[in-house]
């Protein structure tokens, strides 16, 4: 799969209208640091199939970026049912754009006959590795998470200090009750995971 360049807001949303899922890289062309966010996104859809994901040049196209209030490039965007849901702002690795597209394509993953699953968010950094324990653990056991990294999102990064009082990482929010830490077995007990 590649990036498909869009020119416009209208072509944005034609093409996201009936799309689960979708993501949009908004990009300076020959920005060190848009270059960069642009060869490792292509790198990690590579191998991909079935996926709504393009890309803006903010060179030519002036309107996307203004709609959605995004004020630095590069920035992927993040849709869930064409309706605006996160951003990650600069270059990433290949990888963490390949772990943050398959972590939103898993939680899209529900069957009708599945209770519901109280909402969790994990706030974390690429380098922690206790936060990638904590996903890690999440994944197997099969709980759907909003993952949320706050060394690129500011805005959540102070949210989450002001609801638990702590600047560490990883630290959950499941259903409004926060937990610092990788404290497992209080996790394993909130979501009714066994062992």
């Amino acid at each position: 799969m590649e990036l498909k360049n869009i020119y416009s807001h209208q072509e944005l949303l034609e093409m996201i209208k009936d799309q689960k899922r979708a993501f949009c890289l908004i990009y300076k062309k020959g920005s060190a640091q848009s270059d960069c966010a642009y060869e490792h996104l292509s790198e990690a859809i590579s191998s991909m199939d079935d996926l709504c994901i393009s890309a803006v040049n903010v060179v030519e196209t002036k309107d996307v970026h203004k709609e959605y209030n995004i004020t630095s490039a590069p920035t992927l965007i993040y849709f869930e049912d064409a309706q605006y849901k996160n951003v990650v702002k600069g270059c990433q690795s290949a990888d963490y754009y390949k772990n943050l597209i398959e972590d939103s394509l898993y939680s899209a993953e529900i069957s009708n006959d599945e209770k519901p699953q109280k909402r969790v968010t994990v706030y974390s950094t690429p380098t922690c590795s206790w936060c990638n324990t904590l996903k890690t653990h999440l994944r197997k056991h099969r709980i759907r998470f909003t993952d949320i990294d706050v060394s690129q999102d500011q805005a959540a990064a102070q949210a989450m200090v002001q609801r638990s009082g702590q600047q560490g990482v990883p630290q959950t929010d499941i259903d409004g009750e926060m937990i610092i830490g990788f404290d497992k077995n209080r996790i394993n007990t909130l979501l009714g995971i066994q062992g």
